[in-house]
């Protein structure tokens, strides 16, 4: 890696998502959400420096929307359709997701890219859809473990991003973007908090490269078996502006404790 830490006096909010991916009911759900009130109330101030939030699979949006429409979470979808409305079996639209009042979506997760065929064209349309709409687009991006190995790190993640700097420039600086190694999703491995920076910085240094505006004051944030015993390491670095939390936010122990490394960040 060669891109320089960011040494620029911004300060950014720490945002800390769940991505709950493909898991759960409406027991489970209920259960989670519950969790995370309670360690609202025990902790009022736990989230006064910190945008935190959770994105269940599409059926139980609506059921988060109403037990935290109260609290300091907020809540997001996984997915967005690349299109506007019509005969789309199946797919959800940027207007639908915000009549459930949501504030993020994730867009190009690795997943999708990989098991669905997502191109940096359709991303694309998904990032100003989302932004036309009102959300702010959580795009993720990240290498293999093959990539890695072969040095390929930062021209993989260089065409990732600047396939979508035009689409990032339309969004008035509404948009987060979310350094996901594929090796380290599901996985148990975790970048060091050095690498993570090392990362961070470079994305960062590709989006002013891209001309996109408010690039020194985008949010990244980091996903790729984040739990409570790294979050703070990792939170500590400079780029790194807080977390896409997979298997921990399915736990509300463990992610209220990372929304708590993210708030020791904001204050320090």
């Amino acid at each position: 890696m060669t891109a320089p830490a960011n040494t620029e006096k911004v300060r950014r909010k720490p945002l800390v998502l769940g991505n709950w991916k493909m898991n759960g009911d409406v027991a489970t759900a209920e259960q989670l959400l519950s969790g995370l009130l309670h360690g609202e109330r025990e902790l009022p101030a736990l989230l006064a420096g910190v945008e935190a939030g959770v994105c269940p699979p599409f059926p139980y949006i609506g059921l988060a929307a109403a037990r935290l429409a109260a609290s300091q979470f907020g809540w997001g979808a996984q997915n967005v359709a690349h299109f506007d409305n019509g005969a789309y079996t199946g797919e959800v639209s940027a207007t639908m997701l915000r009549d459930l009042a949501c504030t993020w979506v994730l867009i190009g997760h690795s997943e999708r890219r990989a098991y669905f065929g997502e191109t940096d064209a359709q991303l694309s349309t998904k990032v100003e859809f989302a932004h036309r709409a009102g959300l702010v687009p959580v795009v993720c991006v990240g290498e293999s473990l093959a990539e890695r190995e072969a040095s390929k790190t930062e021209s993989v993640l260089a065409a990732q991003i600047n396939g979508l700097c035009t689409a990032l420039a339309s969004t008035n600086e509404r948009f987060v973007i979310a350094y996901e190694p594929v090796w380290a999703i599901g996985t148990g491995l975790t970048a060091s908090p050095e690498q993570a920076q090392q990362v961070h910085a470079f994305i960062r240094s590709r989006l002013v490269a891209g001309s996109v505006p408010g690039a020194a004051g985008a949010r990244i944030i980091y996903g790729g078996s984040v739990k409570p015993s790294n979050a703070q390491a990792l939170f500590g670095q400079p780029d790194v502006d807080g977390g896409l939390i997979g298997g921990a936010s399915l736990v509300a122990a463990d992610f209220l404790s990372i929304c708590r490394a993210a708030a020791l960040r904001s204050i320090r």
